[in-house]
């Protein structure tokens, strides 16, 4: 594991298991919100995006946290190693409350700089109805993937703790 994708639903722990993978590792850990968010929530622009993402992925080891589709595959055909935390979404809509509080007029580690924490209907949405409308698709390109790369797919809290406590 020197090249390792983590995706899945908004709350599902993703930064979290980046941070500890990267720890347990000592792998450099990119969290694509902090690079594909300007102050104020102002996204970069698609090309900046791609341009990011190709720069990253040039290094030796890494591992990327983020799901941002349109640009998926970048991080897909570079990665030896995807996890995917397939959580319920209650909850991954418990935790995106709770950062909400704990970071509550701040800005998250994993953030840009000048994007406070924040929680809108729009995004509560897109978590509720994340398995219907990306699991399929994920799972669908995950299946595509597993004889060419290592795919790991965490369900649960339980599941990823079990997972980093078998890290060395």
């Amino acid at each position: 594991m020197n090249k390792i994708m983590l995706i899945g639903s908004g709350g599902a722990g993703k930064s979290t298991l980046a941070k500890e993978i990267g720890q347990k590792l000592n792998i450099p850990v990119y969290h694509l919100d902090s690079f594909l968010w300007k102050a104020n929530w102002e996204a970069v622009t698609r090309e900046n995006q791609i341009k990011i993402q190709n720069d990253l992925i040039q290094e030796k080891e890494w591992i990327i946290d983020g799901n941002y589709g349109g640009t998926m595959d970048i991080r897909l055909k570079a990665a030896d190693t995807i996890i995917y935390l397939d959580v319920n979404r209650i909850i991954c809509v418990y935790r995106a409350f709770k950062r909400m509080l704990k970071y509550r007029n701040k800005q998250r580690p994993d953030m840009a700089v000048g994007c406070e924490e924040k929680i809108d209907f729009g995004f509560l949405k897109w978590i509720w109805n994340y398995p219907k409308t990306k699991r399929p698709e994920t799972i669908n390109k995950l299946n595509q993937l597993k004889n060419d790369k290592t795919i790991i797919i965490l369900h649960s809290p339980k599941e990823i703790k079990q997972f980093i406590g078998k890290m060395s």
